[in-house]
């Protein structure tokens, strides 16, 4: 498959998004078709995470369809998940997070005609699992895949090292599994 870069300025411009990270770039196929579904993507991604950080599921599940086989690899670390998920656990997740807001920074994004890559900066603030409001960036890559006609979210995987850590702290919790 040929693959060309393009700034994503181009793309941001053309579906409205704000200037990306210094360095951003879009690799996709030649097709506008792929460019129109990375800018859709984005668009969609910011807008169902926004709502889930405030607790709205209902607006998450509208934005954003799981594949059968999806995987979450979540910010806390663990065992990664798998859905599909139930009812109960679209509930839990609902309770998990309030008031929140989100603002996303698209790194790199990777497209063509059956896959789209996301690599963003998700800039949260927002109560967690009950803990006072506070400010929740994390490094987060979504892989979408077309099954069909339409999009499905096939894997998130999420960390809190925004701001980086030390090889002594990483080392640390690869030992044993605690800060």
């Amino acid at each position: 498959m040929l693959h060309r870069r393009r700034s994503m300025l181009a793309v941001a411009g053309a579906a409205g998004f704000a200037t990306p990270a210094a360095g951003a770039h879009v690799a996709l196929d030649a097709s506008s078709t792929t460019s129109q579904s990375v800018a859709e993507l984005l668009r969609r991604s910011e807008e169902a995470n926004g709502a889930l950080l405030r607790g709205d599921v209902e607006t998450y599940l509208s934005r954003i369809t799981l594949s059968n086989d999806f995987t979450l690899m979540s910010p806390f670390g663990g065992t990664p998940s798998r859905g599909p998920y139930t009812s109960e656990r679209w509930e839990e997740i609902g309770r998990f997070f309030r008031n929140g807001t989100l603002r996303q920074e698209l790194v790199q994004a990777y497209g063509s005609a059956d896959v789209v890559v996301l690599a963003l900066i998700e800039h949260g603030h927002g109560e967690v699992g009950g803990l006072p409001a506070q400010d929740w960036p994390l490094r987060v890559t979504l892989v979408y895949r077309r099954e069909g006609l339409e999009w499905r979210l096939a894997h998130r995987h999420a960390d809190p090292l925004v701001n980086g850590i030390s090889l002594q702290q990483a080392a640390t919790l690869a030992r044993s599994g605690t800060p």
